[in-house]
């Protein structure tokens, strides 16, 4: 365990020797650290909570309890083998949330970044990478190998398709399954088949300290790459480069529309 400032472990938590747990950090009744888990500085563990390593965990998290935090992938081709979870600062865990590891034919690892909130019942797959500043409602679930990218927000119950991608700042509506890539900045509800897109997120997007132009730019060129008519998409994003100079949000839009292999909801 590190030096300095040691970590207030109540009695009945069970502590592997081979974990490491940063200064401050404070471990609640009958938590259970296994081997090869790092906990950084500063992180409060609530009661309950279950880690299993490999897993690295930042500074400054705040794990509420009850969780199940780098448990094996619940992938029938993983046989063993050693795989990670890694998750950055910050972070607020409510209670029942699962995060997986990786598995070997995947990347090896999943990923959490920074200053995200993961409400009651969140489920994290094998093989996800979750950005920065995400907040994912009660119960939405990833399942493997799900990117989902920084200030986006997925819905309570809604469930994310394997390989789905959810693009930076997309709002996804409660209750929604989701088989195709979310795009960003816009709000995507619905289930399966009948999932749709509801223009640019503009509320969410004013939030967040977005200008007017900036806004307004989003929704030139959705409007542009929605209720054109009569043209494939690829002529609607040739058309909205042809509409003049573009903002950085505005090229990563296209930039999701045109990498998208599952194809997008629209």
């Amino acid at each position: 365990m590190s030096a300095g400032k040691g970590p207030t472990i109540h009695p009945t938590a069970v502590i592997s020797g081979k974990a490491d747990l940063g200064e401050g950090v404070s471990v609640g009744p009958f938590c259970v650290i296994g081997d090869e888990v790092s906990i950084g500085a500063g992180t409060e563990i609530g009661p309950h909570t279950c880690f299993e390593g490999p897993s690295t965990i930042g500074k400054n998290n705040r794990f509420i309890g009850y969780g199940s935090i780098g448990s094996p992938p619940q992938d029938l081709k993983f046989h063993g083998e050693k795989t990670i979870l890694e998750m950055g600062d910050n972070n607020v865990v409510r209670e029942f949330v699962t995060l997986n590891r990786g598995t070997g034919i995947g990347l090896g690892k999943s990923v959490i970044g920074s200053h995200n909130l993961l409400m009651t019942g969140v489920h994290i797959a094998h093989d996800c990478i979750v950005g920065d500043h995400v907040i994912m409602a009660n119960a939405a679930t990833l399942a493997g190998h799900v990117l989902v990218e920084d200030h986006s927000n997925v819905g309570a119950f809604t469930g994310v398709h394997q390989f789905c991608r959810v693009g930076r700042h997309a709002f996804i509506g409660g209750y929604s399954v989701i088989t195709r890539d979310a795009l960003p900045y816009v709000k995507t509800v619905g289930e399966r088949g009948e999932a749709g897109i509801y223009g640019i997120n503009t509320i969410g997007l004013e939030r967040k300290g977005f200008s007017p132009e900036q806004i307004k730019g989003l929704k030139s060129a959705y409007r542009i790459l929605f209720h054109s008519k009569g043209l494939s998409m690829k002529e609607k994003i040739a058309k909205v480069r042809e509409s003049g100079p573009l903002s950085n949000d505005v090229e990563i839009l296209l930039d999701f529309i045109e990498t998208s292999e599952r194809g997008i909801v629209r």
